[in-house]
């Protein structure tokens, strides 16, 4: 089985990447959430592989991190889930994001997902919230040492600054700043303020 490869990006694509290896090209699919690490072509890149097996083909998923692989491979020991819908999951949530909504049972967060319905996303909460607890300290790498995963109304207003364009962990030291000692603060409140702190920086 492969679990890692490293080389130079000969081309790459919305969702793949072909990676020279010593001469050898390896073809490997990825989710939104690599493709923003992929370098351009000529450029080196290291990427944690899963090797799916089936009957009649051998396909190979990459991830910039061990997080989300280990998320990825979750995911695929869900009924129902496979490795395109898996990456659709992963495509539509960044792997922190993704632990959170789990942990908290979000089926709603999960459902605006292409291909994720109720049935499905209740499913996932209840067979993988348990699980994703294992995965907690990688997340923890992920976002800073120490750093806990951000839940609820606080994980909403993080992504809602990130899709503005702030980098996630300037988006998250924002909104803690003025959600301490306000824990009742409504989101859009929260965001506002946030956004107001941010663009006086």
């Amino acid at each position: 089985m492969i679990a890692w490869l490293r080389g130079s990006v000969q081309r790459k694509t919305a969702d793949s990447v072909i990676i020279d290896v010593s001469g050898v090209g390896y073809l490997v699919t990825i989710p939104v959430s690599t493709l923003g690490s992929v370098p351009e072509p000529g450029n080196e890149i290291s990427l944690h592989i899963h090797t799916h097996l089936r009957e009649d083909s051998l396909s190979l998923f990459g991830f910039a991190t061990e997080l989300e692989k280990g998320l990825f491979q979750l995911l695929l020991g869900v009924s129902g889930i496979g490795p395109k819908l898996a990456l659709s999951v992963l495509s539509g949530l960044a792997a922190p994001d993704l632990l959170a909504v789990i942990g908290s049972a979000d089926d709603e967060r999960l459902c605006a997902i292409p291909g994720i319905g109720k049935k499905t996303a209740a499913r996932l909460c209840l067979e993988l919230k348990d699980k994703v607890r294992q995965l907690a300290p990688a997340a923890q790498l992920q976002t800073g040492a120490g750093a806990p995963v951000l839940s609820g109304h606080l994980d909403d207003a993080v992504s809602a600054l990130v899709n503005l364009g702030y980098k996630r962990s300037v988006a998250e030291d924002a909104v803690k700043k003025i959600d301490q000692g306000r824990p009742d603060l409504r989101i859009e409140d929260l965001i506002r303020e946030a956004l107001s702190m941010l663009m006086k920086h």
